[in-house]
């Protein structure tokens, strides 16, 4: 591809994905005005570790019922590939050194935002990056406050900048899997025949 191709790159479990993270996935194109946004599974979240996830092969498959209909994104499943806990740093130092002059949004979801200064390499990270970082009903000067001490000055303008806000959303992946688990339909919290597709590979049932 071409330089000046503006990517942004919004990882994470996405177990399973929901209508949440394509409203983010949007407003963030919308904002930085990106010509695709990657979705990337992680293997394994390091920050996650005790938690068992869906396999890989099924989230993607997921990942893609869910994009069929969004030009503008794509599933992007090389974390899947890897060894061990997923690392962010490794995805955008690969995705850079294939699309040579590319610009990167890192999209972060504020939950996210606490954690931040134990991510491997985060001011290598925030230096080849972007942030971007969606936010619903928190306070963005006291999330900032919380992690001050952890970056400079150019990286904590930049975290600044980078915060958008969107309208409440209900729904969470982890409310989806306990839902799913007591039999319950979740479909309007689900992208179009997501859930037709989770009850036929039998993910997140009672049981499980």
């Amino acid at each position: 591809m071409s330089s000046g191709l503006r990517l942004g790159l919004f990882g994470g479990s996405f177990d399973p994905v929901h209508v949440g993270h394509l409203h983010a996935a949007r407003a963030a194109r919308d904002a930085r005005g990106l010509d695709r946004v990657l979705f990337v599974p992680a293997r394994q979240s390091p920050h996650k570790l005790g938690r068992q996830l869906a396999g890989g092969a099924d989230r993607v498959r997921l990942l893609e019922r869910a994009l069929a209909a969004e030009d503008d994104f794509a599933v992007d499943p090389r974390e899947l590939a890897r060894e061990g806990p997923s690392y962010t740093i490794d995805t955008v130092e690969e995705l850079l050194a294939e699309h040579a002059g590319a610009r990167l949004t890192l999209i972060i979801g504020s939950d996210n935002l606490p954690g931040l200064p134990s991510w491997r390499r985060v001011h290598d990270l925030l230096r080849l990056t972007d942030p971007l970082v969606v936010h619903r009903t928190d306070d963005p000067d006291a999330l900032l406050g919380r992690i001050a001490e952890s970056f400079d000055a150019r990286e904590l303008a930049a975290l600044s900048a980078g915060f958008l806000r969107l309208p409440p959303v209900r729904c969470s992946s982890t409310g989806l899997r306990e839902r799913l688990a007591r039999g319950e339909s979740v479909a309007e919290d689900l992208p179009p025949g997501v859930e037709a597709l989770i009850r036929e590979l039998k993910l997140y049932g009672e049981g499980s």
